[in-house]
């Protein structure tokens, strides 16, 4: 389908569409686009970590200077809260809230209230009783591997290999040599006997996989 066939609607039932234009769109476009008012406050422990999304670092712009930023900014760190606002992205309109990180300020998208599905359909047949016996071995093993956060504990093992491998290709990777005389340069080269990289990136890749299946 070519893009000068496709257009923006609403269903209204089988085959029957609402088509609405740009103009359209433009005409009932929010305030939110861009502007960001902080609508209320809410304690930072209050938000439950499955509504947020996206995160995005906020920075002060023309309208809002660097001394009004960090006012805010400080306010919301002494009363341990977030501001909550809204604004449009890809033209829909999304809650957010504003957390004070550092020497800045973090956006969180959040998820739509119909986005999250309410835990009990998923956990109600499970057993609540436990073995205390099985939870206090537990517990012991959590302590011992109890480690402080760090992003390391996120990186990526595939990357860091192929990066590893790539840069000890490089090093390894002898110049070319000049040629001897001018009488060798009609001479038809002979083929190379350098490692295609590509090859040697699929086989280390296929590797590091096979090796963590076995693990």
């Amino acid at each position: 389908m070519k893009d000068e066939d496709e257009a923006k609607g609403y269903e209204r039932g089988e085959n029957d569409y609402v088509i609405l234009t740009d103009e359209d769109l433009e005409a009932v476009e929010l305030e939110t686009v861009r502007t960001i008012d902080i609508e209320k406050f809410v304690r930072r422990d209050r938000i439950e970590w499955i509504y947020l999304d996206t995160p995005y670092y906020l920075t002060a712009n023309e309208k809002i200077g660097d001394e009004a930023f960090s006012v805010i900014r400080e306010a919301m760190k002494a009363q341990d809260v977030v501001g909550v606002s809204r604004l449009v992205l890809g033209r829909r309109e999304r809650a957010v809230i504003l957390e004070p990180r550092g020497q800045g300020i973090v956006v969180w998208t959040l998820r739509f209230g119909d986005e999250v599905r309410p835990e009990t359909e998923y956990f109600a047949d499970i057993d609540k009783k436990s073995d205390t016996n099985g939870v206090a071995a537990l517990e012991r093993v959590i302590k011992k591997r109890m480690k402080d956060w760090s992003p390391e504990m996120v990186s990526d093992p595939i990357q860091e290999s192929l990066l590893k491998l790539i840069a000890s290709k490089k090093k390894s990777k002898k110049p070319a040599r000049k040629t001897a005389s001018k009488s060798a340069k009609g001479k038809e080269e002979k083929p190379s006997n350098v490692v295609n990289i590509m090859d040697a990136l699929k086989k280390s890749v296929a590797k590091e996989l096979q090796s963590r299946r076995a693990g």
